[in-house]
C-alpha cells in the first residue's frame, strides 16, 4: 500500500473543503480529468471553476487503495440555498464515492460515482482493498 497516494488524496480533500483552491490545483496535474453525473471535463481551469463554483464539501470516510487508484467513500454536502443539480436537497448530506488516480503525488483523475459499490466496480476493487482504520 502506498501512503503517498492516500496522503495526496486526503490533502486534496482538505484543500477543497477549506476553499484553498491554489493548494488544490498544486495537488492536481495540469491535465487533470474530472468526471461525474454532470459529465466530464479536463484541465486545471475546469478544476478551478468546479472548486470555486460548486461549493461542495466532501468529507472522506472509508478509503480503498490499489495500484495508484484511491477510492474514497464520502459524505457530500452543498451550501444551503445553492441551486445544485447534483443534490436533490442541498441541506442534506449525500453518501457517494470518488475514484482518484494519483501519479507522482499529483491527482490526475477524479471520477465521482453515486455510491461506493459503483466506484469499487469501476476500479476493479473490493473489500480486500480497504485501507485499515479508514
Amino acid at each position: 500500500m502506498s501512503t503517498s497516494e492516500i496522503a495526496t488524496v486526503l490533502a486534496w480533500h482538505d484543500a477543497l473543503n477549506t476553499s484553498d483552491v491554489e493548494t488544490l490545483l498544486e495537488l492536481s496535474s495540469d491535465d487533470v480529468e474530472l468526471g461525474g453525473p454532470q459529465g466530464a471535463s479536463q484541465g486545471i481551469s475546469a478544476l478551478r471553476d468546479w472548486a470555486t463554483e460548486s461549493g461542495i464539501r466532501l468529507v472522506p470516510g472509508r478509503i480503498y487503495y490499489h495500484d495508484g487508484v484511491v477510492v474514497v467513500e464520502q459524505d457530500a454536502s452543498w451550501p444551503s440555498g445553492q441551486d445544485s443539480a447534483e443534490a436533490s436537497n442541498p441541506d442534506e448530506v449525500s453518501k457517494l464515492a470518488t475514484a482518484f488516480r494519483v501519479v507522482h503525488d499529483r491527482v490526475t483523475s477524479v471520477y465521482r460515482h453515486d455510491d461506493l459499490a459503483t466506484a469499487l466496480a469501476a476500479t476493479d476493487m473490493n473489500e480486500q482493498d480497504l485501507v485499515p482504520d479508514s
